[in-house]
Parts: structure tokens; sequence; C-alpha cells
């Protein structure tokens, strides 16, 4: 019966690095620090791409959200220092902090958030979460108080505005924001040297920047695990979070660092392109599930870091059934039901594999199983910059090996036009029971329905739940244990 919520909060971009000291730092603290990413992101603006390498770098650091969520999975304030829930479950009321402004001196007001909600669910939204967006009617009440109301009743909406899609951004610098940030975050963009960094810096008008111990950060772009391995040796890197989970045992051992594993809401599939055929033929689908072990699996991209999961659902969520016995592994299954699809044998597919190591390492293991049963994968490596254009935007491929790391997403598959190709009525209707089902338990009813239906369906070969790796120098302080979402809070790291 809670219908109420509430949650109390106790200049021109510069393209140099910035000098002014910060007075809260101790005379002689070490200030900076450098940090890996597998992945380059291929621009600044979280609202306009969907690689997930853009919120590694930007989120809480160069833009803020009304919402911030924990390491734990919990929302706590941000921009908005309070909100309230109407009863019905559709309408928020969010106060805004009054000392929050843009880094080129432009107030963060309601007006600025209507412009960031109304433009990521506009028509021209390039907003991956741009369904949500369009189903948010957002009010400015006064300067600092603003209305969203929500078509459908969504009890993850807080969580979901903590996201990187729903940064809050300044109207006339918003259309540069992929190459020039402009946000209300603790830092700015420093430099951008492409393929190999970006540097940012703590910009000292941000309104608690006297608690800033960082100064100066610097993400580098490392997708081979042999290198990321010898960066942290080298001590040329001070932190690589989600580092390819290769030699952990030797950096446990090792008392200069530390080593996190932590859990995830990540599923990583082997989607497939369900608008092609003969992928369009469920038995076919549920023909290369079958063929693929996923202990094996786990063991070969993750070094045995990940839980195995049968739907687009993972264990700890809410809702959660165990569906991995609908598609066990079974390669007589597998070669039965390519017979009763009347699939011609040897079957030929590009599996296309973008460049993270649990792609390219999963990617030879699931090869070498669907063979056992008639089927050649053709291996295809490609960069981020091509996947996302080619298989995710274009839609050009068979197979592909992908974590997907939102912790809610399965809105994806009511998407007619998302990249797998994957159309069900039953489905779609399912899902707006989902969103409108008010009661917790009917909630939860209706999620397992969801992720037995997929797993039916056989949408893809759902592989495992994967856990993240974090190496990084034992001094180091403030790296988040767990990893809901995907972000690199600088304002929270520290030196000992």
């Amino acid at each position: 019966m809670l219908t109420r919520r509430t949650a109390i909060a106790s200049g021109a971009l510069a393209s140099a690095v910035l000098a002014t000291p910060l007075h809260a730092l101790a005379q002689g603290r070490k200030d900076s620090v450098t940090l890996a990413l597998t992945l380059e992101p291929p621009g600044l603006d979280p609202t306009a791409g969907a690689a997930s390498s853009i919120a590694e770098v930007t989120l809480y650091n160069i833009y803020e959200t009304l919402t911030k969520i924990n390491s734990d999975g919990s929302v706590s304030p941000l921009l908005a220092e309070s909100w309230e829930v109407s009863p019905d479950l559709r309408t928020y009321t969010f106060r805004l902090r009054k000392d929050a402004m843009f880094h080129n001196g432009e107030p963060c007001n309601a007006a600025a958030v209507k412009f960031s909600f109304d433009r990521a669910g506009g028509d021209k939204s390039t907003n991956k979460d741009k369904r949500l967006f369009a189903g948010l009617t957002t009010q400015v009440v006064d300067e600092h108080t603003v209305v969203i109301i929500n078509q459908d009743i969504e009890p993850d909406l807080l969580f979901l505005l903590g996201q990187a899609t729903a940064i809050i951004v300044e109207p006339k610098s918003a259309g540069g924001n992929a190459t020039k940030p402009v946000g209300t975050g603790p830092y700015r963009l420093a430099a951008w040297s492409r393929g190999a960094s970006i540097t940012l810096a703590a910009w000292p008008e941000w309104r608690q920047a006297a608690a800033l111990r960082i100064r100066r950060a610097s993400f580098r772009f490392i997708p081979d695990p042999a290198a990321q391995v010898a960066a942290l040796l080298a001590g040329d890197v001070d932190a690589f979070p989600r580092v390819t989970p290769r030699s952990v045992a030797q950096f446990k051992s090792n008392p200069r660092f530390q080593v996190i594993v932590s859990g995830s809401r990540a599923k990583t599939i082997l989607a497939i392109n369900n608008a092609r055929r003969p992928l369009s033929d469920r038995r076919v689908r549920r023909a290369i599930a079958a063929a693929i072990d996923r202990k094996t699996v786990i063991q070969g991209a993750a070094d045995g870091l990940g839980v195995p999961i049968g739907s687009h659902y993972v264990p700890g969520a809410f809702g959660y059934v165990d569906t991995t016995g609908i598609n066990p592994y079974d390669p007589e299954k597998a070669k039965r039901l390519l017979a009763e699809a009347g699939v011609t044998l040897p079957l030929t597919l590009t599996m296309t594999l973008p460049p993270a190591p649990y792609a390219r390492q999963g990617g030879e293991v699931i090869a070498a199983q669907l063979a056992k049963v008639g089927i050649t994968a053709k291996l295809q490596n490609v960069e981020w910059a091509q996947w996302l254009s080619g298989t995710y935007g274009r839609k050009n491929y068979d197979l592909t090996l992908i974590s997907h790391v939102e912790p809610f997403d399965l809105g994806n598959f009511a998407r007619p036009d998302y990249y797998w190709g994957y159309q069900s009525a039953p489905f779609n209707q399912l899902y707006e029971k989902i969103k409108n089902a008010a009661r917790p338990a009917d909630r939860a009813r209706l999620l397992g329905d969801a992720q037995r239906m997929l797993a039916e369906d056989a949408v893809h070969a759902f592989l495992y739940q994967p856990q993240w790796v974090t190496v990084a120098n034992k001094q180091l302080r403030g790296l988040w244990k767990d990893m809901p979402i995907f972000v690199n809070d600088l304002s929270a790291l520290s030196w000992s």
C-alpha cells in the first residue's frame, strides 16, 4: 500500500587539463588515477549510442541524472534531492537541487529536465531507451520542481532514471555532446587521443569540488587480454574494471593488488537473427541452443566466472525463475530438430564476434560445439564500431556473441525494430501486462511467464550471467564491490 516515497539528500568547456587545485586535497597525496577499459567508447553521448563503454567513462563523471544507482543496486538522490510517488504509481514529483549547473555556466533546472526527457523520447531520438522516454510526460512546475507522468506502471523507474540514457543535458550544447560533452558532473573532458585514451579533469566549480580526491583520471583502452595483464603488472594502470578474467590467481597472490569479483545483471547470449531463414524456425533455434554446453562456454569464455541462464534474466533479479532445463545441452536432440526442420547439413552460419575477449574466446568454443551437430559457424571478428553499425544497426548477422548489461531490458523483445528480429504478439501482450501490474506478486508471476516464453521460443541461446573482475592497486579506495550497471564513479575514488 506504499504510495509515497521521499528521499532527501543530506565557463566554457576547457580543452586543456585544468590546473586549479582543489583545496581539500592533502599536500603530497596522489590525486590522479589511470583506469583501463577493454573497449573505447564510439562517442561521449550516452543518449546517442548503445555502447556501454560510453557510460563507463561519462556516467556520474561528466553527466549526472536525477537519481544515482549505487553498487548494491539501491537508488539515492543526485540532481533530484527528493521525490514523491503518487498512489497510482504513475506520477513522480521531483524536487531538484538548487546548486547544480552545467559546465558552460547554464543552470540545471526543471526546463533542462523537460528538454532532456522530451528529446530522449522524441521522433528524432537515437536513445536506446527511447521507448521508455516516449511514454513519459514531463511538466515544469517551477524552477526546481518537475512532474513526470508515466503512461505505464514502472516499479523500476527510479532506477532507470539513474542510467546513462537518462542524463540531464544542457539544451544549447546537447547536439555536440558526442565530442564536446557538457554536463553537470564533477569532471570535464580534458583530452581524447583516439584509439588510446581519454583524460578527464576535475571541474573546480562543481558543487562539492572540495570533496574530490581525484583531480585527473585517464582511461586507457586495452582490448588484448595479454596486454591487459602486462599493463597491470607493469603499473601502467591503477585499476582495470571488468578485466578479462585471465591469470586472476596471480593477482590474488600478489600483495600489490586487490581483486574484486562482482555480481552483475548482465546476460551473455548467443544472439540469433530471428528474421533470417532458417533461423526464423523455432526448431532451428532450439537446435542451436541444445548443441551448446553452457558450462563449457563459461569455462572457455569467462574462465569459469559465470552462472548458467536459460532466458534473458539472471538469478537474484526480482521474479527470476530457473529456465535452464527448457533447452538443456543435448546434441542428439539438436540433430533431430534440424532434421525435423528440413535443414540440409552442413548448415553454414556466420558468427559475428566483437573484440571483447569473452566473445572471441567463447565464439571458438561455441563453433566447435555447433560443428558436432552439423552447423558450420564461420567466425567473423569485427571491431566494436563495426559491430554497432553492422550487427546492431543494420542487423547484418546470423549469430553474434554479446553481453547485454542493462538490468531491465526485457522490453527489447517487444520492440519490432530491435536487432534480434523477434516478433511475437503473445510476448507483446504479456509484456503489456507486466508493465501495468501494480501488485508485486502479479508482476513476479508474469515475469516468470515471460522468461519461460523466451526460453521456449529459443529466441537466443541464453548462456550465462557473467561475474566481473576488477584488478586494482591495493591502495586505491572506492571501487564498486558489485556492478548493477557499468560505471566508474571517479568521485568515490581516493588513495590511501
